[in-house]
């Protein structure tokens, strides 16, 4: 097992199934941050380096066994794709109705004493109105396109040009908004003092926070999978496909 300092965070949370619960425990972004080498990380998260590493280390080798089971670097796209929906979309899907109606009653409850969920609220709603249309993008239109572009690699269907050129296009698109889901994610997390539950709170206020810190770890594992998995395959994929029918790529739009 390689770790070491020039090692990204993406590869490291590839290679090592129990990487993303110590980036976790440790603050270390493993999805949108994870092109960050482990030196980087280590620097933004504020930790050193020596800890981080012998944290990995440790757990290394229960992953082992794990990450034979569960491998989706080996995996068919279609199988990740449908992984994604049926897992992380469906628990995105059940949880913001929910974390919403607990908000309404946190502030209900707690606005006059706590203002700040005020904020909380707009940032909240602001997350839940993006991701709803983020996934519905890829539901209709990147992951049927990655589907397709499985079935033109085995030759059982043809691939037509898509109306975006290239599946970079798609992708750099949802790799932005993945971006915007984490700062809005890190915006709530500064405005609740890091999922802290105030001295007045009641049960529904520490229902809530805790949600929410559930919710946050599941969208970190759901970016990861798609940014640092999904995604890079699907390009290679294309580029593998039309190698093989000699065509030339369609070009990149160029990213605001």
């Amino acid at each position: 097992m390689n770790i070491n300092e020039k090692r990204t965070v993406s590869d490291l949370a590839i290679e090592i199934c129990a990487a993303p619960g110590v980036f976790e425990k440790l603050g270390i972004d493993y999805c949108c941050g994870g092109q960050k080498t482990l030196k980087e990380a280590c620097a933004g998260a504020g930790v050193t380096l020596e800890e981080v590493v012998s944290q990995l280390e440790r757990a290394a080798p229960s992953s082992r066994e794990t990450r034979e089971a569960d491998d989706w670097q080996k995996r068919r796209l279609s199988d990740l794709a449908t992984y994604i929906v049926n897992k992380h979309h469906a628990f995105v899907r059940q949880e913001l109705p929910r974390l919403e109606r607990l908000l309404y009653e946190v502030r209900s409850a707690h606005l006059a004493r706590h203002p700040e969920l005020r904020d909380f609220q707009a940032l909240l709603r602001d997350l839940a109105l993006e991701l709803t249309h983020h996934m519905r993008k890829e539901e209709e239109i990147l992951f049927p396109y990655i589907a397709l572009l499985e079935s033109a690699a085995d030759r059982t269907a043809v691939l037509p040009r898509p109306c975006f050129g290239t599946v970079r296009n798609p992708v750099q698109m949802m790799t932005q908004e993945h971006d915007n889901a984490g700062q809005a994610l890190r915006r709530i997390r500064a405005t609740t003092g890091d999922y802290a539950v105030p001295a007045d709170g009641c049960a529904t206020y520490r229902a809530l926070l805790e949600s929410l810190r559930a919710f946050e770890q599941d969208l970190h594992t759901h970016i990861h999978l798609e940014n640092n998995i999904l995604f890079p395959r699907a390009c290679q994929l294309e580029d593998s496909v039309l190698d093989a029918r000699g065509e030339e790529k369609a070009p990149q739009t160029e990213s605001d």
